[in-house]
């Protein structure tokens, strides 16, 4: 009989852990949201918004380290100006940031 009882518990003890672990997995996987795919899906929103808020005459970088202002817009392109005698076209997606105007980087 107290076999019986030994078996009991057991099986009680092993149900338990398995909802305790199920429940650890779940806030592992909440804690990996907060501290991962959020903050990187608020800094793309933020990007995107710098991107649609360009116009002509900002000076931009662009993910190569191009650093040059924006002369014309094409839609989802750009044509930058890098020199006085030299323009790009490039992409829209490829500007990396939106330079202020007090940076002094030339």
């Amino acid at each position: 009989m107290d076999h019986l009882h030994f078996m009991a518990a057991a099986t009680a003890h092993n149900a338990s852990s398995g909802w305790q672990v199920l429940i650890m997995y779940i806030l592992l996987i909440t804690g990996m949201c907060f501290l991962l795919v959020f903050p990187q899906r608020k800094r793309q929103k933020e990007q995107q918004k710098m991107l649609e808020g360009l116009k002509a005459g900002d000076k931009v970088v662009t993910s190569s380290g191009i650093i040059g202002t924006i002369s014309n817009v094409k839609g989802s392109r750009f044509i930058l100006k890098i020199s006085d005698e030299t323009k790009i076209e490039i992409f829209r997606s490829f500007i990396q940031a939106k330079l202020d105007k007090s940076d002094k980087s030339e």
